[in-house]
Formats: structure tokens, C-alpha cells, sequence
């Protein structure tokens, strides 16, 4: 009876291991392994003045992690929004202001707090012949002159019409576009004389542009907040991602890029 009791035990206790082992790998977030490694697809929404940093982090992040793939959607933060809103599916967002984010948060797209991780001032970006001579912001109100912006509820325009209303400059714009990467297409095509973008975007077009900087630009500095979204699927890695963003390699990065500290 002894020896078929131990044996009987025994068979229990190589069962119940087996057991264990199937509950551990099933119970694995589908996210990682059993190691807690990242892994698996992520989906970041991001303001168009992000584009470049972000595509590399993106890579940056895909090396750092194997297994993983960040896929990005570039537009202006208050239409990126709205799409959100209208449940489109995401893990990540960052917005060019805090008041596209605030209507995020109101929304209840977030998870968690969201975490500012750099600034952005405004200059203007002419032809590299600068057709119209603009030399300083009042200049953009010159009759005439063919000045292109970003529209009103695009964070670009709102620091916009913050900077007229702190100087009384009265801007007439031949165009309002919804991101400010349309403004500088508008630029870089010959279409306008001149321009409000932000300074990283006008540091990445090179020598397609003359840059005129303006010292008013203080007066409307766009913080830039990230968050989770709290329908991610894949929060690990999402929140993986925003660490990225605000850590050491991702400030070097949009340090690069112009951007300044929050």
C-alpha cells in the first residue's frame, strides 16, 4: 500500500508540474513572453511636426525590442482626435498642445496621466529667395503677400493667433492648412512667400527654406503631451514607447530635431 501511495503521488506531483507549466505559458500577457519581454504591434498617433523624431524612435524602438512594430499616423492633433474619438483603433498619442490632449482625456481615450516631453516655438520660413522680403513677424502682414498658416483649431494656427493677439499684427493668409507640414509644402512649393511653422520643421526642410526667426515666438510655446490610450491592446509596449519618448534616447533625439525640454 506504501509503495502504491508513492507512486500515485508521485504521478499527481509530475502532473500538477506539467499543469503549472501550461498555466504559466497561458497566462503570459500576449504582449511578452515569460520573460516580460516586448513584443507584438503598437500604433502611435502623433502630431505632423512629429514625423520625423518619432519615425526614428520608431526604429530605434523596433531594435531595442525584436519582435516588435510601431506603426505611426501623422496628422494634425485636433484631427487626430477626432479620429480617435470616432474609434479609431490606437495605443499611443501625442499631441502638439495640451488642449487637444485635455479633449482626449475628457473624452476618455486615456489611461493614466499624460506626460509632457518637449516644447516647440514658431518661425517663419520663406523661399530660399524670400520673393516677398519678410524680415520679421509685422512683415506677414505686408499687403500682398501671399501667407500661408496653419488653421485655427490645428495647434500651429492656435499659437498663431496667440502671437497676433500679443503684437496686433493682423495676419491675412491666402490659405489655413490642417498641419503644419501642409504649410511648409505650401513654402517649399513656391505657393506662398512666406510661412508660420514651428522651428523643427523649418530646421528639417534644410535649404529649401530661408529662415526668418522672430523674437515673439516666446510669447506662444506649444508643450507637447504623450499618453497611453486606454483602449490600447498592447499597453506593455505602448508604455514602453512613451518611456522611450521621455527618456534619455528619446530626448537626445528631439533634442537634434530642435525641440526643447518641457
Amino acid at each position: 500500500m506504501t509503495s502504491t501511495f508513492r507512486v500515485a503521488a508521485a504521478s499527481l506531483s509530475a502532473a500538477s508540474l506539467v499543469l503549472a507549466g501550461c498555466s504559466s505559458s497561458d497566462t503570459d500577457d500576449a504582449t511578452g513572453g515569460a520573460d516580460g519581454a516586448i513584443t507584438g504591434e503598437i500604433t502611435v498617433y502623433a502630431a505632423a511636426s512629429l514625423k520625423a523624431t518619432f519615425t526614428e524612435l520608431g526604429a530605434q524602438f523596433e531594435a531595442a525590442h525584436p519582435g516588435t512594430t510601431v506603426t505611426f499616423t501623422f496628422a494634425g492633433s485636433s484631427d487626430l482626435v477626432t479620429q480617435l474619438t470616432q474609434g479609431a483603433p490606437g495605443d499611443v498619442f501625442a499631441s502638439a498642445d495640451t488642449a487637444n490632449m485635455t479633449k482626449a482625456v475628457d473624452a476618455g481615450l486615456i489611461a493614466g496621466e499624460p506626460t509632457n516631453f518637449a516644447t516647440n516655438t514658431l518661425t517663419i520660413v520663406t523661399p530660399p529667395d524670400n520673393p516677398a522680403g519678410i524680415t520679421s513677424f509685422a512683415d506677414l502682414a505686408t499687403p500682398g503677400a501671399k501667407v500661408v498658416v496653419c488653421a485655427p483649431q490645428v495647434p500651429c494656427g492656435s499659437a498663431t493667433a496667440t502671437l497676433e493677439s500679443a503684437t496686433g499684427v493682423d495676419i491675412t493668409p491666402v490659405s489655413e492648412e490642417s498641419a503644419v507640414t501642409d504649410v511648409l509644402g505650401k513654402v517649399t512649393a513656391g505657393e506662398a512667400d512666406a510661412g508660420l511653422v514651428y522651428v523643427t520643421d523649418a530646421s528639417g526642410a534644410g535649404d529649401s527654406v530661408q529662415t526668418v526667426p522672430f523674437p515673439e515666438s516666446t510669447q506662444a510655446v506649444n508643450t507637447y503631451p504623450v499618453a497611453v490610450l486606454e483602449e490600447s491592446r498592447n499597453a506593455s509596449a505602448a508604455e514602453a514607447f512613451e518611456e522611450l519618448l521621455t527618456g534619455p534616447e528619446g530626448r537626445a533625439v528631439l533634442e537634434n530635431a530642435g525641440f526643447a525640454a518641457p
